[in-house]
């Protein structure tokens, strides 16, 4: 098995733990966790796809970012270090990406190959750890980073703050619809520690019943 193709598969052990206290500790998050019902986080145990996903879903919208997610793995036969490495930049653009997406998804699919990224060490390193390592991949920038601790390491305490799903949701419960700052929303989620990472995946289930996943 390739050494980047394994990862946390499933609901994290800590997810009904967190509902418990970040409910006890929130009665808005407690509402919002009982209206959005059964589901949670899924590990999908595969890096690249994770990183991939996270790449085509930056920028724009979630229904717009599965769509092109479709159609590249209709182009590509599958989404893998091998069969995306095997495409040209030209065939990665023509399925939706830009072309500075193309490119930063080809290079990291013949990182992958290579060995120049070997995400299999990122376990061991805590998350601004995990962070400073993917920041120095084209195309990785903060916020995807975040996501890959939270989908791919099933990391618990992450907040993207520079994600508009987190920004939109907390303003709509938080503050009736009115704008909040980065500031604010950091001095909110104070509350929701050391779970900030299962808050998060549910102010973004309460602004659309499709569950989030990278």
């Amino acid at each position: 098995m390739p050494r980047w193709a394994s990862g946390p598969v499933g609901h994290p052990s800590y997810w009904r733990r967190a509902k418990k206290e970040l409910s006890a500790g929130d009665p808005v998050m407690a509402e919002i966790i009982k209206s959005c019902g059964r589901g949670g986080l899924t590990g999908q145990g595969d890096p690249f796809v994770t990183l991939v996903r996270s790449i085509v879903a930056q920028q724009i919208s979630v229904r717009a970012a599965d769509s092109i997610w479709n159609r590249l793995e209709e182009t590509t036969g599958g989404i893998s270090p091998k069969k995306v490495a095997a495409r040209d930049e030209a065939e990665l653009h023509a399925a939706g990406l830009t072309r500075r997406k193309a490119s930063y998804i080809r290079d990291m699919a013949v990182a992958f190959l290579d060995g120049g990224i070997a995400p299999s060490m990122w376990h061991e390193k805590d998350d601004e750890g995990v962070i400073a390592e993917l920041l120095e991949l084209r195309g990785i920038g903060r916020w995807t980073a975040e996501m890959f601790l939270i989908f791919h390491l099933l990391r618990p305490d992450i907040l993207p703050l520079d994600d508009i799903g987190l920004i939109r949701a907390c303003e709509r419960h938080y503050r009736d619809g009115e704008e909040m700052a980065r500031e604010e929303i950091e001095q909110l989620a104070e509350r929701w520690q050391p779970w900030r990472s299962v808050a998060t995946w549910y102010l973004w289930r309460s602004l659309d019943p499709t569950a989030v996943a990278y």
